[in-house]
């Protein structure tokens, strides 16, 4: 679980994943999507350029992770990255894997469909799926 508090929007929207170096990784509940949304371990931060070099090198390492976990898995067409903020204040990064035929392409996910939320056995299925990859994409 998040060692710092999840802001209640993050808390709704997303399923513990796993923890990695300097973040936690919420899978975001939209089957839509492959959607992974890090979340620094770092209380009372809004932006990126407010982690301290030591701390922005290791979330660069969760986000190329994470990426190559979303490529292994789903061979995207491409590869969102992004941290907005504007609706959620507390810093967290988006990783997005994006297809030709997906719903939003080529715009972005955001308010383009209501989200259709994973079924349980779907939700669990694809928690362990990601969960599995991290740990491989870490032994290789």
């Amino acid at each position: 679980m998040p060692i710092v508090p999840l802001h209640p929007v993050l808390a709704k929207d997303g399923l513990w994943v796993t923890e990695l170096s300097a973040c936690c990784v919420l899978l975001i509940n939209d089957s839509r999507y492959p959607w992974l949304v890090l979340v620094p371990d770092r209380a009372n931060l809004t932006d990126l350029d407010q982690l301290n070099e030591g701390d922005m090198a290791l979330v660069m390492q969760d986000i190329r992770l994470g990426s190559r976990v979303l490529r292994r898995l789903f061979e995207p067409t491409k590869l969102n990255v992004a941290a907005l903020g504007n609706m959620v204040p507390q810093l967290h990064i988006h990783l997005i894997a994006r297809f030709s035929h997906d719903a939003a392409w080529p715009k972005p996910v955001w308010g383009a469909h209501p989200a259709i939320p994973y079924d349980k056995a779907s939700r669990a299925q694809r928690v362990m799926q990601l969960q599995q990859a991290f740990v491989a994409e870490q032994g290789a």
